[in-house]
């Protein structure tokens, strides 16, 4: 079970940064991403064309990324990193993540991106409200 503390976190934002790498080169990007907490994954959308999509298919599908709460008070900082399997979603996923996905951006109906899944293998939440340097970690 995915802990309440990341979820709630996680609901409370809307873009996370995505690290990717196929070996050589190395590439970070943002998205906006809607949670499915039952799967544990993020669904985000993305063009062939984008550098970090391209990385992804030339090279290994695991990525890493990072949800981050701005703030310049220590006793408030908040963040989640976290380690994903990237997938692009074929025609059998496409549908239902598409319909998940538009639930929260419905905007992005005028897109003709590909749906993404990142399947999270691994997650940390620092929380500093809980005590300095409280960390929850989280693995598949």
């Amino acid at each position: 079970m995915f802990p309440e503390k990341m979820t709630n976190f996680i609901e409370e934002h809307h873009v996370l940064t995505l690290a990717v790498t196929d070996g050589d080169d190395l590439w970070c990007s943002h998205a906006f991403y809607t949670f499915v907490e039952a799967e544990q994954l993020f669904v985000i959308t993305s063009e062939d064309k984008t550098r970090h999509a391209t990385l992804i298919e030339r090279g290994n599908n695991t990525v890493a990324g990072a949800i981050a709460l701005e703030t310049e008070k220590i006793g408030l900082i908040r963040g989640l990193q976290f380690k994903a399997e990237a997938i692009k979603c074929d025609r059998s996923l496409f549908n239902k993540y598409r319909f998940i996905y538009l639930k929260r951006f419905p905007y992005a109906i005028l897109t003709s991106s590909d749906i993404w899944i990142l399947r999270i293998t691994e997650a940390k939440l620092t929380d500093n409200r809980l005590g300095f340097g409280k960390k929850l970690i989280w693995k598949r």
